[in-house]
Parts: C-alpha cells; sequence; structure tokens
C-alpha cells in the first residue's frame, strides 16, 4: 500500500495502515467496544527504527500517526489513563471557572497523585459556595460532551492570544517553554482555551465521577514576592464508587489529622514565637520518642553500628567539599558568619560521619563501618510546603552510613532492607511498595560519577531486590544526586503511602573527601558507601504512626499505659499498691484519686485513648482483682491484678500492636 504505515499492536499483530489514520480509527477497527473505552493511546517506535523517538510517548486518540509505530490504546485499565483523566479534569475545571468568573487569570492544572488542581488569579477570593457553582458549571460542561481539541498556531500568534486576555502566566510558560520558531499546543475545550502539549480524553463527556475539596494559597513561581494565586484542589475517578471511597478516606484522614490529634492528646506542638518548621515535643509526646529513640539504638547496637554524636553546625568549606553547596544550597539555611569562617547548619549528617571515618586510617579488616546516629538536622523549607510533622525546618534522623569494599556493597544493602522491613513490622506496618530510583544520563548536569558508577551501583541494588523478591517500580531520573536509591513506602491503616525508608549507594562522597582503606595486598582503596535511614526522620515517622493508630498508639508506645481509678477515697490505697507493682516492672501508669465522679474521669482518659483503665473498689480490694477496661471495647473484664500485670508485661516486650 503505498504512503502506508505499519502500526503494531500489543499482542503482536501489525496493521497496515494510510499515514495519518488516527488511533481512535485503528481502535474502531478492532473492535467498536474498545474504540467506546478508548481515553488516549501510547506510542513508540518500531525496533527497526530503535533510537529515534525510542521513549514511549502518550498521545490524543485523534492525532494522526505518520510512521510506524508500537501502538497501545489506553482505557480504564491502564494506569496511565487515570492521570490523564485528571489532567483533563483540571482542564473541565478551568473550563468552568472562565464561565463563572471570566475575568480569573489562569496559571497551570496539573494531575496529581491523588487528583488535580487548577491555579488562579483572581483579586477576589473564592468561597465555598463558590466550590459548589464551579462543581455544578463543571457538570453541565460534562453533559455537553465538548470535545479536547487540539490546535496548533504559530507561536507569536499564541502569545498575541493570551496577551490580549491578561493572561501573564500563561505567556510566561509559553515563552519559558517553547522556541521563537516552533508551533505551540493550545487545546480548547469549549470557550476555555489552554496552553498544553496534553493528551487528554476525547471529550468532557467521558470524565463521570468527580469532586472539589478545598482552596489553598500558592505564590506564582512558588516565589513569595509574586502574586498570591488561589489553587482550587479536586479528584476524579473512572466511578462514582471509587470516588466515594476515597472521600471516605478523605473523611477517615480528617479524623486521623496528626496535627488535631497532637493538640488534642497533647504530644507536641510548633510555637509562633519560636518559628514555623520547628517542633514542640511536650511530655506525652516526648515518652514516644524515647521508645522509639530506643529502639533504634538498641537495634544499631545489635546489629554491629556504633554510635556516633555530630556538632550541628560546620564551616561551610565541608559543604563544598562533600558537594551540598553546589547541589543543595536552595535548600540549606543561610551561612553564618563568625570569628574564623563561614558557618551552615548541617542539612545532612553524612559529611560528619565522613569526617569522623577518616580520622583513622582503616584496614579492610575494620570493613564494613557502620556508624549511626540519631542526628538533628536543619533544611530550609519555603513556609507554603510546611505541614505540621510531615515538613519541617528541624528534624532527627536515624541516620547511619556504611563505609564497605565493593565486595561486601550487597551484602550490606541486603541487612539495610531487613533492617527496614523489621521497623514496619514492630510499628505495626504490615504492607509497603518499593521503588528503585536511578539517574538520568541526559540530565548528567544534575548527577555526578561516571555511567560505570551509575551502572554498578544501580545494577547492585536491583540485584538485592531481586534475591529478597521484594516488588518495585524504576523511578527514573529521581535518585540523589551522589548515587541510585531503594525507598521503602509503607502503607498505612486506611491505604495511603508514606515514604519513609531510604537505603542510598553512594560513590561519589568517598572519592571526594579521599577515604581509604588499607587493602589485603597492602594497596590503598577506596571505599564504597550507604546512606541509610529508616524512621526517614523521627518526626515524620510520628507523624505517621499518630495517624496510623488515629492517636491510639500499641502499648508499648502509649505515653500513659494504664490508669488505676479508686471507685472512692477510700480504695486509694488499694490503687496505689496495685500501681506500684506495675511500675515495678516498667509500665508507665497513672493513679487518678481526684474527687471526680468515676465516670467522668473514665470518659476522660477514654478520650485521652489510654490502653487500659482499671477500675478498682471494695470488691476489687477485697479478691486481689481489678475491673479492667480495654481501650475499644465496651465489656469489662475483672481479672486478678497479678494477671493483669503479667498480661500488661507481655504485651509491651512483644511490642504487640494491639491494646
Amino acid at each position: 500500500m503505498a504512503d502506508s504505515i505499519h502500526v503494531k499492536l500489543p499482542d503482536g499483530s501489525v496493521k497496515e495502515v494510510p499515514k495519518g489514520t488516527t488511533a481512535l480509527e485503528i481502535a474502531k477497527s478492532i473492535s467498536p467496544r474498545l474504540a467506546e473505552a478508548a481515553l488516549a493511546a501510547k506510542i513508540s517506535s518500531n525496533a527497526e527504527q530503535a533510537g529515534e523517538g525510542a521513549r514511549p510517548t502518550l498521545i490524543d486518540l485523534t492525532r494522526p500517526l505518520e510512521k510506524d509505530i508500537d501502538l497501545r490504546i489506553l482505557t480504564e485499565k491502564d494506569p496511565e489513563a487515570l492521570e490523564i483523566y485528571r489532567h483533563s479534569s483540571a482542564h473541565l475545571l478551568a473550563a468552568a471557572v472562565l464561565e463563572l468568573f471570566p475575568e480569573t487569570k489562569l496559571g497551570h492544572g496539573p494531575a496529581t497523585e491523588s487528583g488535580f488542581f487548577y491555579d488562579f488569579y483572581r483579586p477576589t477570593a473564592f468561597t465555598p459556595e463558590d466550590l459548589e457553582k464551579i462543581e455544578k458549571k463543571m457538570q453541565e460542561l460534562v453533559e455537553q460532551n465538548i470535545p479536547y481539541a487540539r490546535e496548533f498556531l504559530p507561536r507569536d500568534q499564541g502569545l498575541a492570544e493570551f496577551k490580549k486576555d491578561g493572561d501573564f502566566m500563561k505567556c510566561h510558560f509559553i515563552e519559558q517553554f517553547t522556541k521563537p520558531d516552533e508551533k505551540i499546543s493550545i487545546y480548547r475545550t469549549g470557550k476555555f482555551t489552554d496552553f498544553c502539549r496534553g493528551p487528554h480524553v476525547p471529550s468532557t463527556g467521558r470524565i463521570k465521577a468527580f469532586k472539589l475539596l478545598n482552596i489553598a494559597g500558592a505564590y506564582w513561581l512558588g516565589d513569595e514576592k509574586n502574586p498570591q494565586l488561589q489553587r482550587i484542589y479536586g479528584t476524579s475517578f473512572f466511578s462514582k464508587k471509587d470516588l466515594d471511597n476515597y472521600l471516605k478516606q478523605v473523611e477517615e484522614a480528617k479524623k486521623r489529622d496528626h496535627r488535631v490529634l497532637g493538640k488534642q492528646l497533647d504530644l507536641f506542638s510548633i510555637q509562633e514565637l519560636a518559628g514555623p518548621g520547628l517542633i514542640f515535643w511536650h511530655p506525652k509526646g516526648g515518652i514516644i520518642r524515647k521508645e522509639m529513640e530506643d529502639w533504634m539504638r538498641s537495634e544499631y547496637l545489635k546489629r554491629g553500628y556504633a554510635l556516633v554524636c555530630t556538632p550541628h553546625v560546620a564551616r561551610r568549606q565541608l559543604f563544598y567539599t562533600s558537594g551540598h553547596e553546589g547541589y543543595y544550597s536552595q535548600n540549606m539555611f543561610d551561612a553564618m558568619e563568625l570569628d574564623d569562617a563561614e558557618y551552615r547548619l548541617k542539612p545532612m549528617n553524612c559529611p560528619g560521619h565522613i569526617l569522623i571515618y577518616r580520622d583513622s586510617l582503616k584496614s579492610y579488616r575494620d570493613l564494613p563501618v557502620r556508624l549511626g546516629e540519631l542526628g538533628t538536622v536543619y533544611r530550609y523549607e519555603r513556609s507554603g510546603v510546611m505541614h505540621g510533622l510531615m515538613r519541617v525546618r528541624g528534624f532527627t534522623q536515624d541516620d547511619a552510613h556504611i563505609f564497605c569494599t565493593p565486595e561486601q556493597i550487597e551484602g550490606e544493602i541486603a541487612l539495610c532492607l531487613d533492617f527496614a522491613l523489621d521497623v514496619l513490622k514492630d510499628f505495626g506496618f504490615d504492607q509497603f511498595q518499593t521503588e528503585l530510583s536511578t539517574w538520568n544520563p541526559e540530565d548528567r548536569k544534575n548527577f555526578v560519577g561516571s555511567e560505570d558508577q551509575w551502572n554498578h551501583a544501580t545494577e547492585s541494588l536491583e540485584k538485592v531486590l531481586k534475591e529478597k523478591k521484594i516488588d518495585y517500580k524504576t523511578m527514573p531520573g529521581e535518585a540523589a544526586f551522589y548515587g541510585p536509591k531503594i525507598d521503602i513506602k509503607l502503607v498505612d491503616a486506611i491505604g495511603r503511602l508514606w515514604q519513609l525508608s531510604t537505603v542510598q549507594f553512594d560513590f561519589n562522597l568517598p572519592q571526594r573527601f579521599g577515604l581509604e582503606y588499607v587493602a589485603e595486598d597492602g594497596s590503598r582503596k577506596q571505599p564504597v558507601m550507604v546512606h541509610r535511614a529508616l524512621y526517614g526522620s523521627v518526626e515524620r515517622f510520628f507523624g505517621v504512626l499518630i495517624e496510623h493508630y488515629a492517636g491510639a498508639f500499641p502499648v508499648w508506645l502509649s505515653p500513659v499505659q494504664a490508669v488505676m481509678i479508686p471507685i472512692s477515697e477510700r480504695h486509694a490505697e488499694y490503687a496505689n499498691k496495685v500501681a506500684a507493682q506495675l511500675k515495678a516492672i516498667g509500665v508507665r501508669v497513672e493513679v487518678d484519686a481526684r474527687n471526680e465522679k468515676m465516670n467522668a474521669k473514665i470518659r476522660e482518659h477514654a478520650m485521652q485513648k489510654v490502653p487500659f483503665l482499671l477500675v478498682v473498689g471494695d470488691k476489687e480490694a477485697e479478691a486481689g482483682k481489678v475491673n479492667v477496661r480495654s481501650r475499644g471495647k465496651e465489656k469489662t473484664e475483672d481479672m486478678p491484678a497479678a494477671e493483669f500485670v503479667e498480661k500488661i508485661r507481655k504485651l509491651i516486650a512483644e511490642k504487640s500492636a494491639g491494646v
């Protein structure tokens, strides 16, 4: 067939079609049902054209195909389709806003992991009532089934159109991301026009289930000196059932919000006078922190780590040597002028651990050297991104650095992964997802080291993951500047993912600091290095624990593990006697002998989510028993005091996730 192209389908079959045929036309030729379900397409070059546009590309169904390609029609079953669907939902939101509030200027509207947002500039603030109107208008546009129509305009013409409408943000994007002589891609959805590369679903009628969630502030280009924008967040799903399930999760997440529970349970605070992003641990939160730190330090020692401590500040020259001044300075606090030099608050513990290693020459017999520290670091986070315990400016990392020979590296990575999984198990998490972050060789300016070093490091991490039969997703270009890494994301009680544990390979810092060890043949060789943080940070892990358990911590972590409640004043002596037995085995117990009604005291301690309330009166004192009210259970239980002492001792010793 003259002027034809060959399209290879996922089942291996090949269709010969006229040049300019669209993915939608091919879908129709395969099956009307497929064409009806199709949302977009993914193309990549055939093997014969490898090297030219070999990376898969997502496209609109209506885009003409001009050369031999591999083609996959995307439906709701494909993960990529949901991102396209949500990006199209963001355009639907913007179209509705312009219909209702035509004076609004447009920023950008990407899909996110849980939905989408769009940034708007408008002197008048949007209200919750406005969100209801916008959502209603979005539904009207869905019913009109308006196409997402792609057009190409000369750059100057596109700029002129957006300038005429005063869309300064769109003009910036065009000037920033396109060249003067190229045509720009725009999408028209009814009266709404957007500078966008796409792709999109075929029409607004394909968006079946969506919900606008909230309004937040955002600075244009993330700079506090620029105009403040209004960011409307929403979410969308392929079905109302999935949307309803997500909204239930959102409601449950509100009940578990660590900022609310932190105040209610008196765990921590952020003090305005001291500054944002700085955490004050209150006595009850401090107890939980102690348990977390004791657990970690004990595990360090059992697993062959040495405990070290490093200063909070260092000369700026240290960070020039480490490379943080060049690759990380935007996340560091400004330098301080002291008598002899400029100093920085440390953003990482690794340079300090390297100096400890370098302080004396090591033999191959000394390796691996494992240095662990619960070290506080400081990073400059912009005011708009800080969030309770999850994103802060000062935090403590359970940081360790392992210096080893190249032959030892895979064994050390395996031990780190075992350690990470034990963290999840002991703190009550039984589900997780794993990602392998690799470099992007086309973006060399953001990565250090040779291609051989990166390939060796990546292969080492991959080999360990495969040997341990851990499923993982590869994340190209997401590595640290000095090496690839494994990230473990735990799944909490309501199904949310949290990034916590990280194991990173580093061939760069040992080279920058000239680290050496004496090999078996007497020569000097360079060790390799593993960075490893398993809580991520104590603060963030604590925030996740609060939300995972909704503040009802397992017994071993609870700041108050039991409360004795004497029915009247004459029962206080017996209550104190039982409390003494509990204290003798290390139980955190209180005696509430206040002259208050018993039910009021029970209610108060139940609100504080204490695992066990032990009520004692005449009957209990005479029989040497306690009446046990276990958290979350309606029925009480009478048992000998000695039996309860053994029960709670066992729960604490086993680090049980239950009460």
